[in-house]
C-alpha cells in the first residue's frame, strides 16, 4: 500500500493524473514489480552456498560459470543495471552446485546496488563460505542512469572485477579466466 501511494504521488508530480484509465492500475503493477526487483533482500546469500559436495574433492582447476544474467537497480537513480556476471572459483576440498552461483548473483543483484559493491559481495561471499583457493568475479553491465539521462550514452558497458586468493596472486590465472570468458562468449556467435 505504501508503494502504491508513493507511485500515485510520483505520477501526479510528473504532471499526469493517477486516476487516468491508463494509469489507474500502475501503482499496483509497480508494487508487484518492486517485490520482484528487490526480492534479494529476503534472501540470505550465504545460505545458498551451505550445501557442498565432496565428490569432486580432487578437482583443483577453475570452476567457471559464464554469462549469468544480471538485473539490478542503481541506488543513485533507481534505474536498471543490466548485464552478465562471470563467476569462478578454485575449490579446495568441496564444490557447490553451479545453480547456486547463479542464485548468489541474483540474490545480491536484486537489491539497490552499485556495480562495484555487487562484484565484491559476490566474490567475498564465495571466499568466506566456500574457503576456496581462489575466487574471480567479473561483471559487464550497462546502466540505465547513463543511457537514458545525463550524458545519454547508450551501448556503454562497465566492467568490474574481483580477484581473491590464487586469482589475485597469479596474473596467468587471471588471464586464463578472462580468455575463457571471451572464448565462451565467442562460442555463442
Amino acid at each position: 500500500m505504501e508503494i502504491e501511494a508513493a507511485v500515485r504521488t510520483l505520477i501526479k508530480a510528473a504532471g499526469d493524473n493517477p486516476a487516468r484509465e491508463g494509469l489507474v492500475d500502475t501503482p499496483a503493477r509497480v508494487a508487484r514489480a518492486y517485490d520482484e526487483w528487490f526480492s534479494g533482500y529476503a534472501i540470505d546469500p550465504t545460505a545458498l552456498l551451505s550445501r557442498t559436495f565432496a565428490e569432486a574433492e580432487s578437482y583443483r582447476e577453475t570452476v567457471l560459470l559464464c554469462d549469468i544474467p544480471l538485473v539490478s537497480t542503481c541506488e543513485h537513480h533507481m534505474a536498471p543495471i543490466i548485464g552478465v556476471a562471470h563467476v569462478g572459483y578454485r575449490p579446495r576440498d568441496r564444490v557447490v552446485g553451479i545453480s547456486k552461483l547463479s542464485r548468489l548473483v541474483d540474490a545480491y543483484s536484486r537489491r539497490l546496488q552499485l556495480q562495484e559493491r555487487l562484484t565484491q559481495q559476490i566474490g567475498m561471499t564465495l571466499w568466506e563460505v566456500l574457503a576456496p583457493r581462489g575466487v574471480a568475479v567479473v561483471i559487464d553491465a550497462t546502466h540505465g542512469c547513463m543511457a537514458t539521462r545525463g550524458v545519454n550514452q547508450r551501448g556503454v558497458t562497465m566492467r568490474t572485477e574481483c580477484w581473491l586468493g590464487d586469482f589475485r596472486e597469479d596474473r596467468d590465472l587471471r588471464r586464463d579466466f578472462l580468455t575463457s570468458v571471451r572464448d565462451a562468449r565467442a562460442g555463442e556467435r
